[in-house]
């Protein structure tokens, strides 16, 4: 007999940057089926499998909901205060003794998709007073912020495609099939993608590999890993040389559109084909049907922004959507306008305050680049970080030269995690504070409507009710920083501020005093309103919205165009971007739809199917090792090697082999049974922690150069 539906709850899934709204049914407080919302105005339906698996993150077996200690006998679960007190005293201790310094910090990529350590993380970190604190932000976006900071005055003014009005949609090094957008909030991006073909619109992607995006494309074209800022700059040459520059209003308030010209004039098309693998003909026809379109928007992601210039690549797509008017028009490249606003000026990001000890890479906007966080721990010295907070992350395996790390995060005095698992870095930790998981806390995209191709707003309750000896992030951070304080408050002060400092006192703020509170939006409007709220298209916010002294565009920040010496130091025109002596293959990533953060291995739902970690290998490439399909094979760099299966297709291009993320389960003392069975390697045990974009210190994960050898 089938169970009745007793009640449908409607939320925001989590698990990504999409924003898709969800209906969970229900019977007897017993998920039966989570589909997508179609009455949610955002992703109208949408829904990908990472959504059904949130049931599987909450009855997970391997999920910690008490904390534990690390003891010589094993884990060992103990109470909420002996756990906090313990973490305390010995932050405190290490920090007594040699400095604030000696404690570390590194936050995690999931800590975006939770509005309780959006809204709490600060005050850990405040209460820590250290300048180490590391973030996944230095091996993903960092670029795009780096740029918008020097370009519009603000880190997360980031300008999204508005590809619902869009004619022509040029995107470099990304795959939004897989990512549903990524800096591009759009659950159902394959809806809007076919949209722009059907009225005669045009996508181009270009990509070193025939990703499911090139699939749905007009037009596919390979290119070189790296070389992506010799095609932008080519591209913009074209566009200077045959007149096509046409800022329109924009004019009115950007500095430097002479001085953009003056730094494109030597790349033209036919100085960087052999470089991109691009034909000049190609490339100065792209460039003109960018500029001819009725609207356009250029767009790049992780492709970009993980290699040796992503920041000069986000900074000359900026350049490309400005110098043809596609900034901050309909079709263009957009601003976002929030419910909640936190694009304010005490968040704009400041640069180089401080420096990492060790390699001197600069700080930004609070954060040191991770690629520095193991030798910061290894390094014997005054300032050497001896302890580390993780929160929600697993650096092992998404951050450069995992190997390392591992020992680094193995020789620590005392390291701490929150988080639900005990994973491969969390089996280092002495004690794991575990919070609540996605279902049992409220939600509210805090980030990800800032980075959205429409404007909404949504807010989700809690499915079910924490147990008694939970405790949500927030209040985690809160117990810490009381304890790190040293001062007990009395029983009626701290009942006084659990009930005024909390997530949702903090929204109903934010909506009541951002873009639409004078409308009345609020946070009982939309709890009165469970699948959102529709806050229409995206509209021209520009120049008020620039944080700028002087509200212009900085078309060419200095910082950038010294950047340009490093692209010369190592482009010759006759000359491919070489690979180390010894390696003669280039190693790129790729993104899944079934996956996103190590974690989600853990499901069962998830695992399903073929194995899918394996090396995409073109044909060519292999003939020349006398490789097979199915066999398994050795992929080594400077920093380490792994063997995995080979697969042999051409949809990667010659010359290039790519790997998934996320994988290598296989390290001891790791308690996630699902993502054991299917460990596969990691590609982090390749990547290189020296191997960087100079200018803003994110990790160059694309394009590492490796060796790959029969077994």
């Amino acid at each position: 007999m089938t169970s009745k539906i007793t009640h449908t709850h409607y939320r925001t899934c989590n698990l990504c940057e999409a924003m898709c709204g969800i209906a969970i049914e229900m019977t007897d407080e017993r998920i039966v089926a989570i589909k997508g919302d179609s009455a949610d105005p955002f992703s109208k339906g949408h829904i990908c499998p990472k959504a059904i698996a949130l049931q599987d993150v909450y009855a997970d077996p391997d999920r910690l909901k008490t904390p534990m200690r690390r003891t010589v006998d094993g884990w060992q679960a103990i109470g909420w205060d002996e756990a906090i007190d313990e973490v305390a005293s010995n932050l405190r201790r290490i920090q007594v003794a040699h400095g604030n310094n000696a404690v570390g910090i590194y936050l995690g990529n999931p800590n975006v998709h939770n509005v309780g350590s959006m809204l709490f993380n600060a005050s850990i970190i405040k209460a820590l007073r250290s300048q180490n604190v590391f973030s996944a932000t230095s091996v993903d976006q960092l670029p795009h912020q780096f740029v918008a900071r020097h370009m519009f005055g603000h880190q997360f003014l980031l300008p999204i495609p508005d590809v619902a009005r869009t004619d022509y949609f040029l995107i470099l090094g990304a795959n939004p099939l897989a990512s549903n957008g990524s800096l591009m909030t759009a659950g159902g991006i394959e809806r809007h993608l076919k949209a722009i073909k059907q009225r005669g619109g045009k996508i181009v992607l270009i990509d070193p590999r025939r990703s499911e995006t090139a699939e749905i494309a007009n037009e596919h074209v390979f290119i070189k890993p790296n070389s992506d800022v010799l095609l932008l700059l080519a591209m913009l040459n074209t566009i200077f040389a045959e007149g096509l520059a046409k800022p329109g209003r924009l004019a009115q308030f950007t500095h430097g559109l002479d001085g953009l010209a003056e730094c494109v004039s030597a790349y033209t098309p036919q100085a960087v084909s052999v470089a991109t693998g691009i034909g000049a003909e190609v490339i100065v026809r792209l460039a003109c049907e960018f500029a001819a379109a009725p609207s356009a928007v250029c767009y790049g992601r992780v492709g970009l922004s993980m290699q040796r210039f992503g920041g000069l690549c986000q900074w000359l797509i900026n350049a490309l959507n400005i110098v043809t008017g596609n900034l901050d028009r309909a079709g263009g490249a957009m601003f976002t306008t929030p419910a909640i606003d936190s694009v304010d000026a005490p968040r704009a990001g400041k640069f180089g305050r401080w420096r990492s000890r060790v390699r001197g890479l600069p700080e930004f906007a609070g954060e040191l680049p991770v690629a520095a966080l193991a030798e910061e721990m290894l390094t014997v010295g005054e300032g050497q970080i001896r302890a580390m907070l993780t929160v929600a992350g697993n650096p092992v395996l998404s951050t450069p030269n995992g190997r390392q790390l591992d020992v680094a995060f193995a020789g620590l005095e005392f390291m701490v995690a929150i988080d639900i698992y005990i994973n491969e870095t969390t089996r280092h930790a002495n004690i794991i504070l575990p919070p609540t998981a996605g279902l049992e806390c409220e939600h509210y995209d805090l980030i990800f409507h800032i980075l959205a191709i429409h404007n909404s707003a949504k807010y989700s309750l809690p499915l079910f009710v924490a147990g008694p000896d939970q405790r949500h992030d927030w209040q985690i951070y809160q117990a810490l920083v009381q304890a790190l304080s040293g001062r007990k408050p009395d029983v009626a002060e701290a009942r006084a501020a659990a009930k005024q400092v909390t997530p949702a006192a903090l929204l109903d703020l934010g909506l009541r005093y951002g873009p639409y509170g004078a409308a009345g939006l609020s946070l009982d409007k939309l709890k009165a309103e469970p699948h959102g709220v529709d806050l229409g298209p995206l509209q021209p916010r520009l120049p008020e919205r620039l944080f700028t002294i002087d509200q212009h565009i900085e078309l060419v920040p200095d910082l950038f165009v010294q950047d340009l010496a490093r692209v010369q130091a190592v482009f010759k025109p006759s000359e491919v971007f070489k690979t180390s002596e010894g390696y003669d293959l280039m190693l790129i990533g790729r993104r899944e739809l079934r996956s996103n953060n190590s974690w989600m291995h853990n499901s069962e739902r998830l695992m399903r199917g073929k194995d899918r970690c394996t090396l995409l290998m073109h044909p060519t490439d292999a003939a020349v090792r006398a490789l097979v399909a199915q066999q398994s094979v050795t992929v080594a760099s400077r920093v380490g090697q792994v063997t995995l299966p080979l697969e042999i297709s051409d949809e990667v291009m010659p010359g290039v082999v790519s790997m998934p993320h996320g994988w290598g389960h296989d390290r001891a003392g790791v308690r996630l049974r699902v993502a054991q069975r299917r460990a596969g390697v990691s590609i982090n045990d390749l990547t290189d922690e020296v191997f960087l974009d100079d200018l803003t210190g994110n990790a160059a994960f694309s394009g590492v150069p490796v060796r790959v050898t029969c077994l």
